[in-house]
């Protein structure tokens, strides 16, 4: 029965220069994401819908790379128990090329590096906040699809059609192909709601109506609430990534408290003072 499912052996690498150094997918997919993000906010600014300059985007977008890059490895290691091995192999938590990202480790170090970059220039935090969330989106996606060119982050056994055998989630290296079983790809589930159902979603806000000018954070708030859902949605089907808490998979755990500040940020009653 497993050989009637596709068998995952796609390459990580774009080019393979030896046999671990390369251009991969998953570096690619952060790139084209920054870069995706950076044109996104020159529209923005080119139509009057935001207060960041466009001279000043280079380095928003610095600052949001080194929070992405600094929260998303620190919040892999603490957050998913890759802590346990750091003794062993303390250098591994420096080689991003080679996956390991916690996607709400991330939302703390961008957090932090809007916070920065809001105090040093000047402008408000929560207007720096809505337009980094209407575009986080964009990035999600490409991660994601990265994770499943990867072959890593699979999802739990499944018979239906589309399943995948990933030859790396068996339990043991070397097991034949035809005793491994097919799982969820839930790689690419996680792509179209984290990514593309949301992309569409703030794009929409952003741009058809007045969120962003009149309550600032509100964006913010809907894009926690909206991806907490969209992420425990995902980890229906996703293998977990480390021992549960409380019953609940770790993705779905932290969600809880993005969806408590999405709440308070959504029911929050300030204003804009600058908008009469």
């Amino acid at each position: 029965m497993f050989f009637a499912h596709w068998v995952h052996d796609l390459s990580p690498f774009v080019y393979q220069f030896t046999d671990t150094i390369g251009i991969r997918y998953y570096g690619l997919a952060y790139l084209l994401g920054f870069v995706g993000g950076a044109l996104l906010l020159h529209a923005y600014a080119r139509a009057g819908r935001s207060r960041l300059a466009s001279e000043q985007i280079s380095d928003f977008i610095i600052a949001i790379v080194i929070g992405v890059m600094a929260g998303g490895r620190i919040g892999s290691f603490v957050l998913y128990d890759g802590w346990r091995k750091f003794g062993d192999d303390p250098l591994a938590i420096l080689r991003v090329w080679e996956g390991g990202m916690a996607s709400h480790g991330g939302f703390i170090g961008v957090t932090l590096a809007i916070a920065w970059f809001a105090r040093s220039r000047k402008l408000p935090f929560l207007h720096l906040s809505d337009l980094i969330v209407s575009v986080a989106p964009l990035g999600l996606m490409l991660g994601r699809i990265a994770n499943f060119i990867n072959g890593e982050l699979w999802g739990k056994v499944s018979s239906v059609s589309w399943a995948v055998i990933f030859p790396a989630s068996a339990e043991y290296e070397g097991t034949p192909v035809s005793l491994i079983p097919p799982r969820h790809p839930s790689q690419l589930y996680e792509a179209a709601l984290e990514g593309a159902l949301l992309l569409a979603f703030m794009q929409w806000r952003f741009w058809r109506t007045a969120v962003v000018r009149v309550s600032p954070g509100r964006l913010s708030g809907e894009f926690l609430i909206a991806y907490s859902v969209v992420r425990m949605i995902g980890e229906l089907f996703r293998e977990p990534d480390a021992s549960p808490i409380l019953g609940l998979s770790r993705g779905t755990f932290y969600s809880l408290f993005l969806i408590i500040t999405g709440i308070v940020l959504v029911l929050r009653k300030h204003r804009d003072p600058l908008v009469k």
